[in-house]
């Protein structure tokens, strides 16, 4: 069954492009060219990746990304203007999963959906080991984590984030590794995404994100699971 593509772009003729190009590689599309739209078909029809512009008419891409957020793990990749690199940031700060800078290559677009897509239909999480008394349990069986007994709610990549990781405690591991494991392809960006990741998955999962005791940060090296 073909997988189903919100794009939420304001520019029509920029959106019949992208929709006409993802029907040649197998989507199904769904358009919005207005941020209430785009978030009434985010929430009411179910897609499986959302594509997000930020600058849109009556509720800017922020917005969305930020509600849709609270009620769905579905992927968003955020479209952004080369330039803008606080939008970059503030999109996933906001929980976005990934961003495609403008103008961008038809090629590069559909690489980063099909990888998105991939992480979500995965079907065997990284190897990870329950952490016995910490406090927090993560199963592989149905790719949950638990935290003194009640579940957390967690992105797919903050899960692989914290599967990979939690597999070997102990080992640092870089940014530079993270990018290529968890995300898994070449990213067009600089590795502050690996920093942000890192920052909202311990603020759901450490009593105190500032002084965190599950992810630790080994200063220019990068991160590690603490050991019991």
């Amino acid at each position: 069954m073909a997988k189903t593509i919100l794009v939420v772009e304001d520019e029509q003729d920029i959106a019949n492009i992208i929709c006409f190009n993802l029907k040649r590689n197998g989507f199904e599309t769904l358009e919005a060219y207005d941020g209430p739209t785009g978030l009434r078909l985010a929430l009411e029809a179910a897609p499986d990746l959302i594509l997000l512009d930020v600058m849109l008419p009556g509720m800017d891409g922020f917005e969305i990304c930020r509600r849709v957020r609270a009620q769905s793990q579905v992927p968003i990749i955020m479209l952004t203007a080369r330039e803008e690199e606080s939008d970059k940031i503030m999109g996933l700060e906001l929980g976005a999963d990934d961003y495609v800078t403008k103008p961008f290559s038809n090629r590069e677009l559909i690489a980063r959906i099909q990888a998105n897509m991939r992480r979500v239909s995965a079907t065997t999480p990284v190897a990870a080991h329950p952490s016995a008394g910490t406090g927090l349990e993560i199963s592989e069986e149905d790719s949950a984590v638990y935290k003194d007994g009640k579940p957390i709610d967690l992105s797919v990549r903050e899960f692989d984030i914290l599967s990979y990781l939690a597999a070997e405690p102990g080992r640092v591991v870089s940014r530079e590794e993270l990018m290529e494991k968890v995300w898994g392809f070449e990213y067009y960006g600089d590795l502050r995404a690996v920093d942000v990741a890192i920052r909202r998955l311990r603020e759901k999962i450490e009593d105190e994100p500032a002084q965190p005791k599950f992810i630790i940060t080994k200063r220019g090296m990068g991160y590690y699971f603490a050991k019991n």
